[in-house]
């Protein structure tokens, strides 16, 4: 018997941004994962959409964006992205690079992962 694919949504945010926005962005996952400085504003939005979070270090991870400013402060070029993989496991894989938001505040990128 073969698994299922989960959608792993990695996202990053800027800290002001607003609930709504991220509940809108997360939309359509199975899960949300993020860095630690941003669980507590991640924990109310996967609480709300019923999903779980899962807080993971991205540091070190290689990711197809690399935003210098990023990788200067995470030790990745993206935390969306890198968050995706990490969570997703080691034969989690990217849908694509991560999308910027409308109102530029959060980024967000999805990994499918393989649930047996």
């Amino acid at each position: 018997m073969g698994g299922h694919r989960m959608r792993v949504a990695g996202i990053g945010c800027r800290p002001d941004t607003p609930i709504a926005a991220l509940i809108q962005a997360a939309r359509g996952a199975d899960m949300l994962a993020t860095i630690p400085e941003r669980a507590d504003l991640l924990r109310p939005v996967a609480d709300r959409l019923g999903m779980p979070l899962r807080i993971v270090r991205v540091a070190g991870i290689p990711t197809p964006t690399q935003s210098p400013r990023i990788q200067a402060l995470h030790a990745t070029g993206s935390v969306a992205e890198a968050a995706a993989l990490a969570a997703a496991g080691p034969a989690g894989r990217l849908t694509g690079p991560r999308i910027i938001s409308a109102c530029g505040r959060i980024t967000i990128a999805i990994a499918i992962a393989e649930v047996p």
